[in-house]
């Protein structure tokens, strides 16, 4: 009986424990406080891969930012919808532009008083609004954003309203200043939501003045712990060298740098810069399992096409074009995500936008030789890179004439013995000769028959020999 009470008592004790232990819940934090680019996709991509091992309730993203490059913002969007953990994200001041995008991705938002949300009309680097085709592409993934989350059925007495979690049409104002939503906002201004607004619209769940409010005011839970993401410092210089950008000026780098020293004999300067930016332009995409072996090989092997048109191939010809593809050809597919020669994971347009970014680089390296070249020999630290000397009579440096070259077809006669070198007259004046006929005795009448390197040479006059 006593051994029966005693396995009671310890089924009752661990089932308690586990409930106690159960109830606790965990929270992965992701930070988003800097513009949307390489490095942020890289902290989204690892804190998510990091958050399936920790197995937490849902993700929460931190979020402060003024938005960044869209085509970042569609992969980390692209990225929150197809989680399987729930994402729910804090806007702690800002969610613009690409940012906004992002956050509307997320099931659920929450925002500090007076933050914002919205404004997400793509512009250029100057900040000037960019053609129409680039606002539809990212109106229609503004409202496709929106849509993924749904529809509510809301029954209020006999009536039955159905009506999307998140309105379309105000996402898609976010972006459009032509769009007019009778009461939210008129023609010729582009959509932001304060906070109080966010609530109005649905576009925001609560107010929350910290993390630990979102957690504990508005998800009403108390037991929790927060593990967060923690990026490392290769993570960040990783994600610099990944951007886009800095791609291209490494590209750029590159080709400039092979160009100018195959204008310049031996190994210098343009080599080693050519040199170290292939290696930074490589070594994150390699250690992050974008550039295989065979890639990296097919860019080495167009470098020696492109170096054997140079120096061994007289022209341009078949080497130096399959040279220069197979260079383009390996930087383009050292930036997509295949499998070996699986491209199926590869995403649709992800290939236009390595190709993209190589002929940009490309472009703007050519750009740049066409500059530098200009400015070669002229002030400042071009003027190193080219010889300037002047070579004065006065300072012993004399030059060849070439009046002599003139003498090629014209007869005289040997001054002295010609014991192959020797002194010929040539109307009236006397010159250095060489033989080309061997010996020539003093007086026998000589031809000229060519001048090099400073030389008269000479032969018998045939005409005397033959009488």
């Amino acid at each position: 009986m006593n051994k029966i009470y005693t396995i009671f008592i310890f089924v009752i004790i661990t089932t308690t424990i586990s409930t106690v232990f159960a109830s606790e819940k965990t929270i992965y934090k992701i930070d988003i406080k800097k513009e949307i680019g390489s490095t942020t996709w890289l902290y989204i991509q690892k804190g998510f891969e990091e958050a399936q091992t920790k197995k937490p309730d849902f993700i929460l993203i931190h979020m402060n930012t003024y938005g960044g490059e869209v085509v970042y913002a569609d992969s980390i969007r692209t990225k929150i919808l197809n989680s399987k953990i729930p994402v729910y994200v804090f806007v702690d001041n800002n969610a613009a532009s690409a940012g906004a995008l992002i956050a509307i991705a997320c099931d659920k938002i929450f925002m500090r008083p007076g933050g914002n949300i919205g404004a997400a009309t793509v512009v250029n680097e100057t900040g000037a609004q960019m053609p129409d085709k680039y606002q539809s592409y990212m109106r229609a993934k503004m409202r496709a954003t929106a849509e993924a989350h749904g529809k509510d059925t809301i029954i209020n007495g006999n009536d039955t309203t159905i009506r999307w979690k998140r309105d379309p049409l105000i996402a898609e104002a976010m972006v459009d200043d032509r769009t007019v939503i009778p009461g939210i906002i008129d023609s010729g201004k582009t959509l932001t939501f304060t906070a109080q607004e966010a609530i109005k619209y649905h576009y925001c769940e609560g107010l929350a003045s910290s993390v630990e409010d979102v957690v504990q005011k508005n998800l009403n839970i108390d037991d929790y712990q927060i593990v967060s993401y923690s990026p490392s410092a290769w993570a960040d210089i990783k994600g610099f060298l990944m951007s886009s950008v800095i791609q291209g000026i490494l590209i750029m780098i590159i080709i400039g740098g092979i160009y100018f020293e195959l204008q310049t004999p031996g190994l210098g300067f343009p080599s080693i810069a050519a040199i170290t930016a292939a290696v930074l332009y490589f070594a994150p995409l390699y250690m992050d399992g974008l550039a295989a072996n065979w890639e990296i090989l097919i860019f080495v092997i167009g470098l020696i096409l492109v170096a054997l048109e140079v120096f061994v191939i007289p022209g341009f010809g078949i080497a130096g074009i399959s040279g220069i593809t197979l260079i383009i050809v390996g930087l383009t597919l050292s930036m997509l995500n295949n499998v070996d020669f699986n491209f199926e994971p590869v995403k649709r347009g992800d290939a236009g936008k390595a190709l993209l970014t190589v002929m940009s680089g490309l472009f703007l390296g050519f750009g740049l030789i066409i500059y530098l070249s200009s400015k070669i020999g002229t002030k400042g630290i071009f003027g190193k890179m080219a010889l300037k000397t002047t070579l004065e009579n006065a300072d012993g440096y004399i030059g060849v004439s070439m009046t002599e070259k003139k003498l090629v077809g014209k007869k005289g006669i040997a001054f002295t013995v010609l014991r192959l070198s020797g002194k010929v007259q040539i109307e009236g004046k006397v010159y250095d000769a060489v033989s080309e006929d061997g010996f020539i005795e003093k007086g026998t009448e000589v031809e000229v028959i060519r001048y090099e390197t400073g030389q008269v040479y000479v032969v018998k006059n045939q005409n005397t020999t033959n009488s």
